[in-house]
């Protein structure tokens, strides 16, 4: 059926869907908190989020964005700009879903997602997304990028429960109900070879 596959690459085979939404790790023991992933369908549902206690979203691609912002005290100073306090705390990552992102940009991304956990907003009128719930990471189609980025997150902050990439990897495949056939793009294996890079470099830091 058609409507069961996405995102076919031109002359390629399409990507059969997933899950609008997955939990990946429920109640993170450091942070308290349920850890999901999903694309663009999930991550721009605003029901679905308050369903599942999610206040936060970590976008790891350039080329999606969301308007989460839908208060009526709206300000638009630039035509179709508009901006203002979002209904959902938002962090975006920007990764490239291949070649082309710079050697630190992963390094980046763990840290963006530590930020979004770790983070204590002001009590101030201008910062009104102060809850802490829980947190989504997605990209377009919730199987690359946000596995890779998720996977590093584990591995990093629970390496007794996941002492390398590949078993984060394996343990998020799992939860996100990827094809064992898409796994070669479940993250595309630049991004995977980038995780692996950052981890060390992660290593190196925790450690200075």
């Amino acid at each position: 059926m058609l409507d069961s596959f996405s995102d076919a690459p031109a002359g390629g085979t399409p990507s059969r869907e997933l899950p609008k939404l997955s939990l990946i790790y429920a109640k993170h023991p450091t942070y308290g908190v349920d850890l999901f992933i999903a694309g663009k369908e999930g991550a721009s549902d605003l029901d679905l989020l308050r369903e599942n206690g999610i206040t936060t979203v970590v976008n790891c691609a350039v080329n999606l964005d969301f308007n989460f912002v839908c208060q009526p005290q709206l300000v638009a100073d630039h035509r179709n700009s508009i901006h203002g306090p979002g209904e959902i705390r938002y962090y975006k990552i920007g990764l490239i879903d291949g070649d082309g992102n710079p050697e630190t940009q992963m390094l980046a991304a763990h840290y963006i997602l530590r930020a979004a956990l770790e983070q204590i907003l002001p009590e101030k009128p201008s910062y009104p997304r102060r809850e802490r719930g829980s947190v989504l990471v997605n990209c377009r189609g919730g199987r690359s990028r946000s596995v890779a980025v998720v996977s590093l997150f584990l591995h990093l902050t629970l390496p007794d429960e996941f002492p390398s990439l590949e078993a984060a990897i394996a343990f998020v495949r799992n939860r996100r109900a990827i094809p064992e056939d898409e796994w070669y793009k479940a993250p595309k294996p630049v991004l995977e070879a980038s995780a692996r890079r950052a981890a060390a470099w992660a290593r190196t830091i925790e450690q200075a």
